[in-house]
């Protein structure tokens, strides 16, 4: 046991950098190139409205083949799991029946309707790659750069922007999917209207997304971004919620670097800058986001600055928030930064692809990855017992509201309700941890408070205890009516581990 936990696999997983510096960083940088160069490419010919159909034409065969066949596994896209950002492995793709789908490219943006048309895997980096040149962006830019349409649809995703705007899927005003028996629908609010509202958080149960309408907004050179400390966990949870509720501000974002210590930051679009206030954060050779936040904290002041609105958007991104420092521990050093940061960071698909079974169970065992939605009003509690059973610190605090639509995820009540993602990455330091003991107890505080748990991450709930922590009435309904239960796996066998395979 202390050779197994102390020995070789210990060193793999507390020296990785060593690969990861001279094999990953290379590796994703060609990544990158690559897909960078095809999305120009297919923009400048446009090619991808004219394949579009062809592709779709291909999927409905596929699952009309499937059909012919008896119809004897389930089904389930045929993108391998070491491609997707969660650091789930789904090993049920190794026993249902692959659909190949291959849509990855930006179809329309309708100046007029302010609608941007997209295939399922198009992701945040390229989309905001593509929409701001032309002077637009969407509302809700979930930060991670290789996250993907469909993965935010499918799952969720959220941004700083969410206090006015909701979840990503609320952004969006149409979606596209060929259903268990091969047939292509559109649904809206006012179109297959129960569709629409049931999709999101299905993860892929309902029928295979091939395309989705999301809203455009006009998008503006920089973020006035204002940074300032708190000290005291009531009034850092006081502040925070105040500013959540002010309209007025575009983005709000909390950093909380221990019980008693945070940086709330609010921010606006602009089109004008004091120059001597710029901070490109984006550059390869700036210091990472969440150490430049820490700054103001050391030094208990306020400040602004001007962020360009890509470099914000993606922020987060060049540190994997601050799980980069776990995987390279002087990554933020400026000689680093300066001579690899423009390799940095490394795919995260290729850091799965190559973790192998004894890193990804010392992963699992001492690493978290979770974000919780929980009631504003619940928020200095859930603070309070995310410290007692975690320990991780920085957490990420991001406001979003929450419409009372149908579907799997809606408020306790009648109305609209402020909700805030609570986000804990990284080791946790509370002494005899154990993830299965420990996130069930976070599961059962989360589904107290009427809150929700991101599906991308592991899931230790029941049956029972998943579908009193979300509506599945209006999915289960659709999955009766539409012949999915021969088809598709229900959202829980799919995600949670007590059910996986």
């Amino acid at each position: 046991m202390w050779v197994r936990h102390r020995g070789l696999e210990a060193v793999l997983v507390h020296h990785r950098w060593v690969f990861v510096c001279l094999f990953l960083l290379p590796l994703s940088i060609l990544f990158d190139v690559y897909y960078q160069l095809r999305a120009w490419a297919v923009w400048r010919l446009h090619s991808a409205p004219r394949q579009h159909a062809q592709r779709v034409r291909h999927i409905q065969a596929q699952v009309r083949e499937w059909k012919n066949e008896g119809s004897k596994r389930y089904m389930c896209t045929g993108r391998p799991g070491w491609l997707t950002v969660s650091l789930r492995v789904g090993k049920y793709k190794k026993i249902h029946k692959n659909i190949m789908i291959n849509l990855m490219d930006v179809l329309e943006v309708d100046s007029e309707r302010q609608v941007v048309r997209v295939e399922p895997l198009v992701t945040m980096g390229q989309l905001t790659a593509h929409l701001n040149p032309m002077g637009w962006t969407i509302p809700v830019v979930p930060e991670l750069d290789d996250l993907t349409v469909g993965g935010l649809i499918m799952g969720t995703g959220i941004e700083s922007s969410s206090h006015i705007y909701g979840l990503f899927q609320h952004t969006c005003v149409a979606y596209e999917l060929v259903l268990a028996d091969g047939s292509l629908v559109r649904c809206s609010p006012t179109e297959n209207s129960d569709l629409f509202y049931a999709v999101p958080w299905s993860c892929g149960t309902l029928g295979f997304l091939v395309a989705a309408e999301i809203k455009m907004i006009p998008a503006k050179k920089y973020i006035k971004i204002h940074y300032e400390p708190v000290r005291g966990l009531q009034k850092i949870c006081e502040k925070f919620t105040e500013e959540s509720k002010k309209k007025e501000n575009s983005f709000v974002e909390g950093l909380v670097y221990s019980l008693e210590e945070a940086v709330i930051m609010t921010g606006v679009l602009t089109d004008e800058a004091e120059q001597s206030k710029i901070n490109r954060i984006g550059n390869y050779y700036k210091p990472w986001f969440f150490k430049h936040v820490e700054k103001y904290l050391k030094a208990d002041r306020t400040g602004i600055e001007y962020i360009p609105s890509r470099h914000y958007y993606h922020r987060h991104t060049r540190s994997i928030f601050w799980e980069l420092q776990d995987i390279i521990p002087f990554g933020n050093n400026p000689v680093f930064r300066y001579l690899f940061g423009w390799m940095v960071p490394p795919k995260i698909s290729l850091l799965k692809l190559t973790q192998g079974e004894a890193i990804r169970k010392l992963y699992e065992q001492h690493h978290v990855v979770q974000d919780m939605l929980v009631p504003m009003k619940s928020l200095e509690k859930s603070i309070q017992t995310f410290h007692v059973d975690l320990h991780v610190y920085p957490l990420w605090l991001c406001p979003f509201i929450l419409p009372n639509n149908p579907g799997m995820v809606h408020p306790k009540g009648d109305e609209a309700e402020l909700y805030v993602d609570i986000g804990a990455y990284g080791e946790p330091k509370r002494k005899q941890f154990e993830a299965r003991a420990s996130m069930r107890q976070m599961e059962k505080f989360v589904r107290s408070v009427h809150g929700f748990q991101m599906l991308y991450a592991d899931c230790y709930m029941t049956r029972e205890e998943f579908w009193d922590m979300f509506d599945g009435s209006l999915y289960h309904k659709l999955r009766e009516q539409m012949n999915c239960k021969d088809a598709f796996p229900e959202v829980y066998d799919k995600i949670c581990k007590a059910a996986r395979h």
